[in-house]
């Protein structure tokens, strides 16, 4: 069977460190931390007092007040990083046959601040079930996929993918092998996420996730760090348009990309806690690479997972060595969570869009934050650590991890004729 080339015709996004695609890219090359006092609710009784939230956003640029009401926040940024993906690519001039266009977006809880909200005020009450009549359709996983589809009248496969920290890159793996297989021409891809609430903060520090250096917010987030704590919880999302190659010629579309392999697999070890030795991270890259064509020494750089977790950190340059051997010296890797924060079941959308740019561009954007080499991780490694590194890029992957087990890996390479 031939298989159809997969372009990305367009990006969007709305991220701590700006709320478009390149105000996150201006920040990422300048090594700006997105972290700060969290200003949604009140953290005193909480372990962690901060977080990486998206800053002036007005929902009401993209929505009525009214119509804002009946969203939650997670489908508002996925609503507002898919317009300007569609504009980027110019989709909505071109002559397009909607029944070939499909939307997939992910996220990996959902509508968390309206279910708290209306948990609460439930719990406030009498016992009488009064829940607004928008509660189920603006927390329900699938409805940012819907409403983009409604809006746009884009009629191809649409839903959406859950897979913790790895949602957003099933979502647009997914869409990826949908496009090569002839089942559709375009797809709005990508993951949101709005977890910012007390729930969410006290869930992750119940578990002993979180950064808790409340003394210092925008150094918390350590990637690779020895003295790293735990991540930086973030929010917002990322849009990719993905598209066939021909079908993007002929319409004399910008193209930033090729996708060239989609990797996934299962640690099968633990429900938090990576496999110690990174295998399932290691299966992820190498079905990535095998299927792009590309040799495992034709990789120039990696956007790592890289949480700033104490056992995550470890497991991830253990599995890059076992697998690359000594190109592993050789690469750059990087990881921008160290900036943005840790945006759930949006953080690869985000991260593969930094990583595209990091292609297109020949920089690959720093790890900031690194104060102490860890002597349980090969410093030997190089993690772009301090500042942006101007070098040709021509192969990448961008990797997500999620909990449960679930690795992915998506191989990306500088596009040519």
């Amino acid at each position: 069977m031939n298989l159809r080339r997969v372009v990305v015709t367009g990006l969007g996004a709305v991220t701590p460190l700006g709320n478009t695609v390149e105000e996150l890219w201006i920040s990422l090359l300048n090594g700006v931390s997105g972290a700060a006092e969290i200003t949604r609710f009140d953290t005193t009784k909480h372990k962690t007092h901060f977080a990486c939230e998206v800053k002036n956003f007005d929902p009401t640029n993209f929505f009525d007040r009214k119509e804002v009401r009946k969203l939650d926040p997670y489908v508002v940024y996925s609503m507002a990083s898919a317009e300007e993906a569609i504009n980027d690519s110019g989709l909505l001039t071109a002559e397009l046959d909607k029944d070939r266009v499909g939307v997939i977006i992910a996220t990996g809880i959902g509508g968390f601040s309206s279910f708290l909200q209306e948990a609460v005020e439930y719990g406030r009450g009498d016992g009488t079930p009064r829940f607004n009549p928008f509660f189920i359709t603006k927390i329900i996983g699938d409805i940012a996929a819907g409403h983009i589809s409604i809006k746009y009248g884009f009629r191809g496969p649409n839903y959406a993918t859950t897979s913790a920290c790895a949602s957003a890159a099933h979502a647009i793996i997914n869409s990826y092998d949908n496009i090569r297989l002839g089942k559709a021409d375009v797809f709005v891809t990508g993951g949101s996420e709005a977890g910012i609430n007390p729930a969410g903060v006290g869930g992750f520090n119940a578990m002993h996730a979180l950064s808790t250096r409340n003394d210092d917010p925008k150094t918390a987030s350590r990637p690779f760090d020895k003295d790293r704590d735990g991540f930086v919880l973030g929010e917002g999302a990322g849009t990719l348009i993905l598209e066939e190659y021909e079908h993007a010629k002929r319409r004399g579309a910008k193209i930033y990309a090729e996708i060239v392999g989609g990797g996934s697999s299962a640690d099968a070890h633990h429900i938090t806690a990576p496999h110690p030795d990174g295998i399932g991270a290691m299966l992820a890259m190498k079905a990535a690479i095998l299927e792009s064509g590309f040799k495992l020494e034709d990789v120039d750089h990696i956007n790592t997972h890289g949480t700033s977790t104490p056992v995550g950190d470890i497991a991830e340059p253990k599995a890059i060595i076992n697998l690359f051997g000594d190109h592993a010296y050789k690469m750059n890797l990087n990881s921008t969570k160290s900036m943005h924060g840790h945006l759930l079941g949006a953080a690869a959308a985000v991260e593969l869009i930094a990583t595209i740019l990091a292609l297109k561009n020949d920089i690959v954007p720093p790890t900031i934050n690194h104060f102490t080499d860890d002597p349980d991780i090969d410093n030997n490694l190089n993690f772009t650590f301090h500042k942006a590194v101007k070098r040709p890029v021509n192969l990448a992957l961008s990797n997500a991890f999620g909990f449960g087990g679930h690795n992915t890996s998506i191989a990306v390479k500088k596009f040519d004729e």
